[in-house]
């Protein structure tokens, strides 16, 4: 037996499997144990190869990816505390349904437990945030080995894309000598006539029977009074999605409650049921009281907005359709009365045909509509202050088409909700909302910008301290983004939260402020940066950075006590219209 050999074929089987399976991209952080899998995976000629040192930002950025891809992408780690760093991005990855690889190299098992340097517990480590685990077997030369190894390959970028999405983990334990011989003759294909009938993992589409289909067309036919409710979508097959769904809210007469990451607000399609100020006027109690659904049709992720998602709980009455084209179950309202395994184009396709003539009830949609057009109108109002809301809406102007704007968890993507409107210029609107964490969103973000030919990413001063080592695959890959970095000084959501009226304990607990000047965080990751003193300021950083390579920071100063003011101010002015407006009930 010769140990070089055994180390050699069937790690090599494996990363040629990946590849094989349609894997592009893996993202390794250096470490020993891990040396064959490395040497092997930069070695194939059709693997794209990232290092990154940091075992964190390392898998969020290949989580930022697999998500703009939706692609399998590999990360790999050597072992002991390395691989607890994947963990972040394994419970952000499954949440989110976003397929990655995860590798981990182990001490073998006469090395476990004893005491050995380096040697944790990785069997099962992640516990259910991943779809599937495998302990994998020692490397050996036999072609029965090998085609174990290339069946487990295959089987593991399968089950990442199987229905939903989502992680999955392979532990493989390796004794030394660890370094592969990458001269070895026929070093992907050794005994690939014995293994010409390699597996194969399909994964297919949930549908929807023609008598289903005409079950729920019945059922909408006989309430006029609906609500479409659209969530985070996948970037793949987008767009035919959002046209059959304006198609099915023009058949039904029933208004679309658009979230920003569900790509409704922005693009060429047709937009005139599209609703995007609903988390404004859906804070006003009489609003939700007189907005009565019979029925609410949701598509997505749940939103972000809160106002939307009391509304909907509050709709008990409501008959509840959450269609799921990924076979899962995301409904934290507990108000769901079918749970539609169908693909959501599929489903609208299919709803369509039997939904003519229909007698809708104009009044509904048009007061919805007329609603939202008030809404905006005083969302609308440009604040002369260094608003946080303001961000948005100037970035919406100054980017150019096809651009991607990402944004930070807490403040900003709560902002993007609010004063993200309709427009025929299509920016992509990401995010990291399956645990909604303010780490590893840097690291995201740039992976993200290796998609879009001008990215922005929009981030917080504590999210951003939380990933500032995610800047320095920016400075080794030669990424092109744009961070704004809007500096509040400390945790700008909990002014809006309860805790902030314990005023005693309130700066110290939860508006922690660290004080950093970002420009040294800025330069030593050779990035160049900016700190803006007005809008005018701000308007033309942003224009410069778009004709600039490289990365660039632009720091806005805001304060937490003005920012919380004036969100409260347009929201009661909201609040007030909105009582003005309805004139009794719709």
């Amino acid at each position: 037996m010769n140990a070089s050999n055994d180390l050699t074929y069937y790690l090599a089987a494996f990363v040629d499997e990946l590849v094989k399976s349609g894997m592009k991209e893996a993202v390794i952080s250096p470490g020993s144990r891990s040396t064959p899998l490395a040497l092997l995976m930069a070695e194939h000629p059709e693997l794209n190869v990232t290092v990154l040192v940091d075992e964190r930002s390392a898998s969020f950025y290949a989580l930022g990816l697999a998500k703009t891809t939706n692609k399998p992408v590999a990360i790999l780690c050597t072992s002991g505390t390395a691989a607890t760093n994947y963990y972040p991005a394994i419970v952000e990855a499954y949440q989110s349904r976003i397929p990655l690889v995860v590798l981990t190299a182990d001490r073998p098992h006469e090395l476990r437990d004893v005491g050995a340097p380096q040697a944790i517990d990785q069997v099962k480590m992640y516990g259910d945030y991943v779809k599937w685990f495998v302990e994998m077997s020692l490397p050996m030369d036999t072609p029965s080995m090998i085609r174990y190894a290339r069946t487990m390959s295959s089987r593991a970028v399968g089950t990442s894309l199987s229905a939903p999405y989502g992680p999955v983990h392979l532990n493989f334990p390796l004794r030394e000598p660890l370094v592969p011989d990458l001269t070895a003759t026929d070093l992907w294909t050794k005994y690939r006539e014995e293994n010409d009938n390699r597996l194969e993992v399909n994964v297919g589409t949930y549908s929807i029977s023609d008598e289903k289909a005409k079950y729920f067309a019945s059922i909408l036919k006989e309430r006029k009074r609906g609500v479409i409710v659209c969530g985070e979508m996948p970037l793949k097959k987008r767009e035919d999605f959002i046209n059959s769904l304006s198609r099915l809210s023009d058949a039904l007469g029933y208004p679309v409650f658009a979230d920003p990451l569900s790509g409704l607000r922005t693009g060429t399609h047709d937009k005139q049921n599209i609703i995007e100020g609903y988390d404004a006027f859906l804070r006003s109690d009489d609003v939700k009281k007189v907005l009565k659904p019979e029925v609410i049709i949701r598509f997505g992720a749940m939103p972000v907005s809160k106002s939307l998602m009391q509304y909907i709980t509050r709709a008990s009455s409501a008959i509840h359709i959450v269609v799921d084209g990924k076979g899962g179950y995301r409904d934290p309202t507990l108000q769901a009365n079918y749970m539609v395994h169908t693909e959501e184009t599929l489903f609208c396709q299919a709803l369509i045909p039997n939904l003519t003539d229909i007698d809708k009830e104009r009044n509904w949609i048009e007061s919805i509509k007329s609603l939202n057009e008030t809404t905006k109108a005083i969302l609308q109002i440009k604040q002369e202050a260094l608003f946080e809301g303001r961000v948005i809406s100037e970035l919406q102007e100054l980017l150019p088409t096809d651009s991607a704007l990402f944004v930070g968890n807490s403040m900003p993507i709560r902002d993007v909700d609010t004063f993200l409107f309709n427009h025929d210029k299509n920016i992509t609107v990401l995010a990291n909302r399956g645990a909604n964490g303010i780490d590893g969103v840097v690291s995201t973000a740039l992976a993200a910008s290796t998609s879009f030919d001008h990215l922005v990413l929009v981030i917080g001063d504590l999210s951003f301290y939380h990933d500032m080592n995610g800047l320095l695959a920016a400075k080794l890959l030669k990424l092109n983004a744009t961070i704004v970095l809007i500096n509040n000084d400390g945790g700008g959501i909990f002014s809006f939260l309860p805790q902030s009226k314990v005023e005693q304990h309130f700066e110290s607990l939860f508006g922690t402020p660290t004080g950093l000047e970002f420009e040294h965080a800025a330069r030593l990751y050779g990035a160049s940066y900016t700190k803006v003193a007005d809008w005018v300021d701000f308007q033309n950083s942003i224009r410069t950075s778009l004709l600039e390579d490289g990365l660039k920071v632009i720091e806005i100063s805001t304060n937490r006590e003005e920012n919380q003011r004036i969100h409260r101010n347009l929201w009661n002015n909201v609040s007030q219209e909105m009582i003005l407006s309805l004139n009794g009930e719709i």
